[in-house]
């Protein structure tokens, strides 16, 4: 018999079971024992997220001006796609990248590419059906994958091939199941910007193998050493392909989050699927407006990073020291980045011997207040690598790095 003191207890609320599989690391465990210790009173140098405006890397005057001009008009619903001007300079933008047969019915613009990636698979995917995700990858992908009931299938990615996909593994792992392909270029974590030879062979395996390839392609202009992205789309006109880019990172405004994904290639083939995409993006009635007129701001105003990028930029100053001072520690290599904002050195298990990769970084931030994000986040196999950020200044990651030294030579597990 239920009695009165039973009828008044709450109910426990337990999660969505589709949750039990999904990470997030990035912005996990990690990061609640950073906020802690913060709330503590203790000052964190924060080497964990891509966002560039706490270090001062700002968009450039013209494009914030250009969105406050148009405040008074974006009180109402855009279409669902995004606002046309918009939409326009996407199209314009990959046709001047050699993108062929862009128009702008063909963009989708969103809430950040986050937002478009979960779109994008849930219009995809049935319970069971397979992603091929590289390993190591951008873990919104294989979490967004297990979200939508699908199964990430990682493929290797060679640290001693400069971070390119190793293309026999992806081929080796196509079930009758696989839907589709990710291809992450320039590459978060590593920093890999894949050569021309290789994103033609996993482009020929989606071709072989009816795979839609889904190409995150957000780090596009961010480029070191004179490292040449090819925009996956420009190579296989013939398949279908969804490129996914926005505002966050070359064009520093990640708080806007804006972002567009853009069908590229054959419709016929899609058509069916392409009905859904546009099905989802009604449902959630259209992206933000004020922030998408942040787009043609910058796409037509052909604002350009590249400054930041050459010997004396400041991207590039701080690529090259924090690669320099994390090379320097005994026990530690690391690939140089031909592109995006990331470092991610390798620990060598003969010296270095962690088990545990996500302990290391949480032992490392309560022992000297630096927050990294452990490899396994990545979804890499292994515990012996931890990505850095080298947004912040100069002194700033030499303090980082002069800290995590310090750390590794006593550390043991």
């Amino acid at each position: 018999m239920t009695s009165n003191h039973d009828l008044g207890r709450p109910a426990v609320v337990s999660q969505a079971s589709r949750l039990a599989d999904v990470r997030y690391d990035i912005r996990g465990p990690v990061l609640r024992r950073a906020r802690a210790l913060e709330a503590e009173g203790h000052e964190i140098i924060k080497l964990n997220i891509g966002n560039p405006a706490p270090f001062g890397l700002f968009t450039p005057d013209s494009v914030l001006a250009e969105v406050t001009a148009a405040i008074g008009d974006s009180q109402g619903y855009s279409d669902a796609r995004g606002i046309a001007p918009a939409r326009e300079a996407v199209a314009r933008y990959f046709g001047r990248l050699g993108v062929p047969g862009v128009s702008p019915d063909d963009v989708y613009l969103g809430n950040g590419v986050s937002e478009l990636i979960v779109m994008s698979l849930q219009g995809l995917l049935n319970p069971g059906d397979e992603v091929l995700v590289p390993a190591p990858d951008y873990p919104l992908w294989t979490g967004a994958v297990s979200l939508c009931g699908g199964r990430a299938v990682h493929y290797r990615c060679a640290e001693e091939a400069d971070w390119n996909p190793d293309v026999e593994h992806a081929e080796s792992l196509v079930t009758s199941r696989t839907r589709a392909i990710v291809i992450i270029n320039p590459n978060n974590p590593t920093g890999a910007v894949y050569s021309r030879e290789t994103l033609l062979a996993l482009l020929d395996v989606a071709r072989r193998h009816n795979l839609l390839v889904l190409a995150d392609e957000i780090y596009d202009q961010i480029l070191f050493d004179g490292a040449v992205h090819h925009p996956a789309a420009s190579l296989a006109p013939d398949i279908p392909i969804l490129i996914l880019g926005g505002m966050s990172k070359t064009y520093r405004l990640a708080g806007f989050r804006s972002g567009w994904l853009v069908v590229c290639g054959p419709k016929a083939p899609v058509a069916e699927y392409l009905e859904g995409l546009e099905l989802l993006a009604n449902m959630r009635m259209c992206p933000n407006v004020p922030a998408q007129h942040a787009i043609p701001a910058a796409l037509d105003g052909r604002l350009d990073i590249t400054p930041l990028l050459l010997p004396g930029g400041r991207l590039r100053d701080q690529r090259d020291a924090a690669w320099s001072q994390l090379t320097a520690i005994p026990g530690v290599d690391c690939y140089k980045p031909a592109g995006a904002l990331y470092l991610f050195p390798r620990l060598d298990p003969e010296v270095h011997k962690i088990s545990d990769d996500q302990r290391m970084c949480i032992d490392l931030l309560e022992q000297q207040h630096v927050l990294l994000t452990h490899g396994t986040g990545f979804n890499l196999p292994s515990t012996d690598h931890i990505r850095v950020v080298f947004l912040a200044p100069v002194d700033v990651l030499s303090d980082a790095v002069g800290r995590l030294g310090e750390f590794l030579a006593t550390y043991r597990q």
